[in-house]
C-alpha cells in the first residue's frame, strides 16, 4: 500500500507562484510514476502533469504548459509541482496520484493510490 499526502496549497494572486509537495509512504516510491490532477468545482477531475518514475520523462496538460514544472526527489520520496504566472482558473482541488506504471501517464486510470488533496485558490 501507498499513502500520499499533498502540501503546500493555499490562497495565492494572479501571477503568483506556489509550490505543492507530496509525500509518500509505503511501497517503493521511486519504482512508479507519478502524476498531478486537478478538480474545480462543478467540473470533472482533469490532469495537470505527471513524472515517470527517473525523473526523466515529463508530461502536461497544455494550460498549464510553459507555467508549471513536476519534479521528484526519490531519496525523499517526494513529488513537487511548481506552480507559476498562476491564473484564477488554476484554482481547483490537486492531488496526488502514484501509478500503476513507472512512466508518466495522462490517464487517472493509470493511477493506483491517490492523496486527499490540497486547495488552491488563486484571486484576480
Amino acid at each position: 500500500q501507498v499513502q500520499l499526502v499533498e502540501s503546500g496549497g493555499g490562497l495565492v494572486q494572479a501571477g503568483g507562484s506556489l509550490r505543492l509537495s507530496c509525500s509518500t509512504s509505503g511501497r517503493t516510491f521511486s519504482n512508479y510514476g507519478m502524476g498531478w490532477f486537478r478538480q474545480a468545482p462543478g467540473k470533472e477531475r482533469e490532469f495537470v502533469a505527471a513524472i515517470s518514475w527517473n525523473g526523466r520523462s515529463t508530461v502536461y496538460a497544455d494550460s498549464v504548459k510553459g507555467r508549471f514544472t513536476i519534479s521528484r526527489d526519490n531519496a525523499k520520496n517526494t513529488v513537487y509541482l511548481q506552480m507559476n504566472s498562476m491564473k484564477p482558473e488554476d484554482k481547483a482541488v490537486y492531488y496526488c496520484a502514484a501509478g500503476g506504471t513507472a512512466w508518466a501517464e495522462r490517464n487517472g486510470a493509470q493511477y493506483d493510490y491517490w492523496g486527499q488533496g490540497t486547495q488552491v485558490t488563486v484571486s484576480s
